[in-house]
């Protein structure tokens, strides 16, 4: 049987390999945007785990808000990145320090 420790192991996981994913790659910016994809996937599993341990839907209610923003970050992150591609020529962060000013 699967217990409420197994969600939030998997979770733990998945939260350590965004943090790892955002630290030691820090050239591209389309890996950064997805290890905080995973960082807010990890708390989502932890809140619909908590959600149905105590038998509340406070918190999957929550999860939908919190979906809700991760994929209008995602879209308005990519297309902050498109834009960028085409004025520069590439998505390096170092190149980030250009647009100053």
């Amino acid at each position: 049987m699967v217990g409420l420790e197994h969600y939030l192991t998997v979770a733990g996981v998945l939260f350590v390999i965004g943090i790892f994913g955002i630290f030691l790659n820090r050239k591209n910016v389309i890996v950064i945007l997805m290890s905080i994809e995973l960082m807010l996937l990890s708390v989502n599993i932890n809140l619909v785990a908590f959600s149905h341990f105590l038998g509340d839907l406070v918190g999957q209610a929550f999860t939908m808000f919190v979906l809700t923003v991760a994929a209008a970050e995602a879209a308005i992150g990519l297309a902050i990145l498109v834009c960028f591609f085409r004025a520069r020529g590439s998505i390096d962060v170092e190149d980030v320090n250009m647009m100053k000013g």
